[in-house]
Order: structure tokens, then C-alpha cells, then sequence
């Protein structure tokens, strides 16, 4: 562990400590996880631990958590950070890569409800002067988590080229006001189809083996869907199989898994499962798929989704997403937008040049992904690529 004083006359933040080992930050780390921090289930420890282990190892990534203490040596907050050094830049991002949806970091709450631009930018000398990264790569942030601020939305940052649908559930929801009733209805004329099937139900894998049985059929029908799809398989990179079946066996405190997985079924088949987590407040979806037989026909993904919404609303949860991506179904259910930033924030010369260089490259993405010609270009030159190297 390595330790900077530079000190603003203004900031609450009077050390920042950088860790290169999560055994070592752990008690840290989950006490941060307790109701009176404002932390995402993304950066659960149980969550990016999997992570780590199964993939951040294998893609040569290695631990880079930073502390954030008070004068009494107090922790105000930690982010959970990986370190790689590429083309000579050494650039610390968010852990969990593409398998997080949000980023952040894990905050006390009062500091995360009245941090300064001071306070951050006293972060920002202190990781500086630890001088172990030239670069903060921070994509995919919320503005806000529940009801405080992200404090790293007051850095300097940029919109995300990616949004993501959210239902907010007020109290007292109806169940027109979460799925209309228009959407309902012709969820219902297609579900009596399904409700013939025996054994037909809703439910929330709650043991192991139902757990293994959904995941075994999980990875063998993921794959043909994205193919028949024409996407690249990313369950199949390094350790992603692994770190999700970690995930989604490890237990929390209250008894539910770090991933949930809600499934249709029959006892014939798996018709489709959603998988994410749930902070007792939001669940967040992280990957799906539905059946490749005929039983694909009556909507079974939207079917889950309506009843997916439905229990947590039960459940007095206040938001429900689906993930980055403005597909149409989740538009059916998502009306509004989480608003998501990147920061890229140098922290030496070198860093300042990399930082320049990613964002023209993601406002270059950004105007592709608003104008529909230059994307169906985007989309078909990607697609000859593909077809090219097979």
C-alpha cells in the first residue's frame, strides 16, 4: 500500500491510499457496501471479485483500488479500478469491463451528497502523486445513484455513446402505470398459449442446481442466438463462463446471489430467463436469451420482463432497467433515460495525449450512432469484416 499527502486547504479528502490487492482492501470494501453508502450492485465486492479472478486476470489487467480517507483516516469512499499499460500508457478503468452496466465508485453517503469540485480535484493530485497511472478511463457512469450525485460527475466528462431505459416504479404503482394495459392485453392473448404447456411458471432460481440447469441451457443457446443474430459471442472470451457462474452461485447476505436469474419454464423446456441484480431499491438486467423452439413464437421475453417488473414493483423497488442499448423491447417497458457520462481525466503528460485520442474517438462514435446513414454504413462495413475473417 502506497500513500500521497497533497492536500487542498478546501477538501474534506485527506489521504488517497492505492491497493493492488482485493484481499486487502476487503473488510474496506464491504463495510462500504452497507446501507449507508451509496454504492451500485455492480460494484459489489462478491461481484468484481468473480470478475477479477476469471476474467481481469486472463485479459492482463491487475487490481487498482484507491481509498479515499478523511483526517481521521476514515475511508470517504473507494474506487474499484484495474490497471493495464497499453501502447506505453498505463490507464486505470472501472473493474467488471463490458459486464458492468454502471460504473462508480462506493461512497459514504453525506460525502457523496456534498462533494466539491474541490474534493475531486483533490483526489486527482493525490492519484497523481502516487505517479503508478498515467490515465482515468471511467465509462459508463451514472449521473446519479438513487438520490445522491456520483461525486466523479464533477470532473470534467462527456455523455456515454450508449444510453440506457429505465423504469422508474413510483409508490403505489398501478399495473397500468408500470405495463400498460394495451401491452398487457396482448401479453396475455400470447401467454395462454404458453399456460398450456405443463408445468408452466415464474420463478426465481433460488438453489444450486436449478441455478446450473438454467446456465448449462443459458450457454448452449446464447451462442446460436447471437449467431443467427450475427453478433460476436462475448460468453465465449476468457473466463466470462466462469465469472458468471461464480456470480450467480455466490450468496448474499439476505439470501439471494450476487446474479439472479428469473426463468420461465415448462417442464418440457426452458422458454427464456433475465439475469441481473438487485440492490433491495433497482434491478438492473445484465444478459438474456429465449428458446430456440416454437415456444419463441408467443413473446416469452417480453412475458418475463412484464412479470420480472410486476414482482419487484411487489417488492416496493423504486427502478427497473435493461441494460445499455435502446433496443425496441426494452423501450416497450423503459421509458425514460439513465443519463450516463465517460471521463477521461490525465494524470501525467503521456496520459493527456491518450486521453485527447479516446475522446475524438468516442464523439466520432457518437456522431455515427445519431446519424442513421453513417451508421447503416458503420453496420454494413462491420458486417463485410466479419464475413471476411470469418
Amino acid at each position: 500500500m502506497s500513500q500521497a499527502n497533497v492536500r487542498s486547504q478546501r477538501s474534506r479528502i485527506a489521504a488517497v491510499d492505492t491497493v493492488r490487492d482485493l484481499a486487502t482492501a476487503e473488510a474496506i470494501w464491504r463495510n462500504l457496501e452497507s446501507p449507508n453508502h451509496s454504492v451500485a450492485p455492480y460494484q459489489r465486492f462478491d461481484f468484481l471479485a468473480a470478475w477479477q479472478r476469471h476474467v481481469g486476470e486472463r485479459a492482463g489487467l491487475s487490481p487498482f483500488l484507491v481509498i479515499v480517507r478523511d483526517d481521521d483516516s476514515r475511508p470517504l469512499g473507494l474506487l474499484p479500478l484495474a490497471l493495464q499499460t497499453v501502447l506505453g500508457v498505463r490507464c486505470a478503468s472501472f473493474m467488471g469491463g463490458a459486464h458492468a452496466t454502471f460504473n462508480m465508485g462506493l461512497w459514504e453517503r453525506e460525502f457523496a451528497a456534498s462533494a466539491t469540485e474541490a474534493d475531486l480535484h483533490a483526489l486527482l493530485a493525490m492519484l497523481a502523486a502516487h505517479d503508478e497511472a498515467d490515465l482515468l478511463a471511467l465509462r459508463r457512469q451514472p449521473a446519479h445513484w438513487r438520490d445522491l450525485q456520483n461525486p466523479l460527475a464533477l470532473l470534467p466528462h462527456e455523455p456515454s455513446t450508449s444510453h440506457c431505459p429505465l423504469r422508474t416504479i413510483e409508490p403505489g404503482a398501478t399495473a397500468a402505470s408500470l405495463v400498460s394495459d394495451s401491452l398487457r392485453r396482448r401479453l396475455r392473448r400470447k401467454e395462454r398459449k404458453l399456460q398450456r404447456l405443463a408445468g408452466y411458471r415464474y420463478y426465481i432460481a433460488s438453489i444450486d442446481a436449478d441455478i446450473t440447469r438454467l446456465l448449462d441451457w443459458f450457454f448452449e443457446v446464447k451462442p446460436r442466438r447471437m449467431a443467427e443474430q450475427k453478433l460476436p459471442n462475448v460468453f465465449a472470451e476468457p473466463g466470462v463462463e466462469q465469472f458468471i457462474r461464480a456470480a450467480c452461485m455466490t450468496k448474499l447476505a439476505d439470501g439471494g446471489r450476487v446474479i439472479g436469474i428469473h426463468a420461465l419454464e415448462c417442464d418440457e423446456e426452458v422458454i427464456a430467463i433475465f439475469c441481473g441484480l438487485a440492490d433491495g431499491q433497482r434491478f438492473s438486467t445484465m444478459f438474456t436469451t429465449y428458446t430456440m423452439s416454437r415456444n419463441a413464437r408467443f413473446s416469452p421475453g417480453l412475458i418475463l420482463v412484464r412479470d420480472i417488473i410486476d414482482h419487484f414493483a411487489a417488492q416496493n423497488y423504486r427502478a427497473f432497467d435493461l441494460g445499455i442499448g435502446s433496443n425496441d423491447y426494452k423501450l416497450l417497458f423503459c421509458r425514460e433515460h439513465e443519463p450516463i457520462f465517460d471521463s477521461f481525466i490525465p494524470l501525467s503528460m503521456r496520459g493527456r495525449l491518450a486521453a485527447d485520442a479516446l475522446s475524438a474517438v468516442r464523439h466520432a462514435k457518437r456522431l455515427v450512432k445519431d446519424n442513421p446513414t453513417l451508421l447503416g454504413v458503420a453496420q454494413n462495413l462491420r458486417s463485410m469484416f466479419r464475413q471476411t475473417v470469418g
